[in-house]
């Protein structure tokens, strides 16, 4: 079973750990049920099923409220320690409507927020195109007013849940200035004429990933969130917020792969003792469990900062989101070298594990990119205060 003692630090108040505790229970009961055959068919079927139960209800704010970046933190470190995808399905209504919880008018808010809450609709965050990754200052999309309307041509790509959204919060060029300044935001639907899906793009821990094509796509100018050239700050608002969750994601998976390795070290003999028994063994348990707890305190302390007031946590967000991912790559990786040849049998739970983490290192920031933003702050800070 999973520590939960990390429950009683004083980041969290006597609710997150009841969430917690419930969320884990569910999880347990629930998950296992789900065919992950489909790829597709398994996100829509775990956003209902998460919906019902009404645990989406934590995705996005009520009016005039704030996201609970904690509960957020500790939904996706439960999720993703039983099931991957129920972890991605989960964060994905977060970030797909969080510029529509944050920034959105009324009359959107309450067209959308609903559905994804209730897990009726699927959302989605285009952002990244061909061409602009991580330098989203350099995105090329465009979306040109046209009387009462933006006419959107372009294409994003590996846009999560790209071919199975119901709703999408897409940044585009608007041309008010160069660079960052010249981006905006919109909410728009699936399904409109213009907008296809080029490519379903397969990766080595299966997720519903797509390339779209926007070519003379025409929605009216209400779609806009937010005013026009602000779309760069909307976008680094949310990755602010939900930046730690992916942290908290990394969590999860290393936590598990701490359990499955505790497991098999207990119950695997060598020379007649368990294979805990030899110090080398114990030394990669006590590493593990170090890399655990260290990524735990940047996680909520992020969480908790933003949650108690900080306007940005930038620095803090992505202290934990480089470290709780690259510490978790490392603890899956000796939970795999001490599983032996079991350990990279396909289908067991460390190899898939292995598979998940790796694209957590990469998205909503690269580990490199992190270090920037990290050196950039810390930086800011001390010519601050000289």
């Amino acid at each position: 079973m999973a520590d939960r003692s990390f429950l009683d630090w004083p980041f969290f108040t006597p609710d997150h750990a009841t969430f917690a505790g419930a969320l884990d229970d569910w999880a347990g009961r629930e998950l296992a049920a789900i065919d992950h055959g489909d790829t597709e068919a398994a996100c829509r079927a775990l956003v209902r099923r998460m919906g019902e139960a009404g645990w989406l209800v934590h995705t996005a704010a009520e009016a005039g409220e704030s996201l609970d970046v904690r509960r957020l933190c500790l939904a996706r470190e439960t999720l993703a320690r039983h099931d991957g995808l129920a972890d991605f399905s989960f964060a994905m209504q977060g970030l797909g409507t969080g510029a529509i919880s944050l920034f959105g008018t009324p009359k959107q808010q309450s067209e959308w927020l609903p559905l994804t809450r209730s897990g009726q609709a699927i959302s989605a965050f285009a952002l990244t195109e061909p061409q602009s990754g991580s330098d989203v200052a350099n995105s090329t999309m465009t979306a040109v007013r046209d009387g009462e309307s933006y006419v959107l041509n372009g294409e994003k790509t590996w846009i999560s849940n790209g071919a199975i959204a119901d709703v999408f919060t897409l940044f585009a060029r608007t041309g008010d200035a160069p660079g960052a300044r010249g981006l905006s935001a919109f909410v728009l639907p699936a399904g409109l004429p213009g907008f296809e899906i080029v490519e379903r793009l397969e990766t080595i821990a299966p997720h519903p990933l797509a390339t779209l094509r926007f070519s003379d796509c025409r929605v009216p100018a209400s779609a806009m969130l937010g005013a026009s050239g602000q779309g760069f700050r909307i976008a680094m608002s949310v990755l602010d917020v939900f930046r730690s969750t992916v942290a908290a994601a990394a969590l999860g998976f290393a936590r598990r792969a701490l359990d499955e390795a505790l497991t098999r070290v207990r119950a695997r003999h060598v020379q007649g003792a368990p294979l805990f028994d030899l110090q080398m063994v114990q030394g990669h348990i006590a590493d593990m469990a170090l890399d655990v707890d260290a990524a735990a305190l940047l996680v909520y302390r992020a969480a908790w900062a933003k949650d108690t007031g900080a306007a940005r946590v930038t620095r803090e967000a992505a202290m934990a989101k480089l470290f709780s991912t690259e510490q978790a790559q490392q603890v899956i990786d000796r939970a795999v070298q001490l599983h032996g040849g079991d350990g990279v049998k396909s289908g067991e739970t460390v190899e898939k594990l292995y598979r998940e983490i790796r694209a957590l290192r990469i998205y909503e920031g690269a580990s490199d990119v992190q270090r920037v933003v990290i050196a950039r702050q810390v930086m800011a800070q001390h010519e601050g205060e000289t």
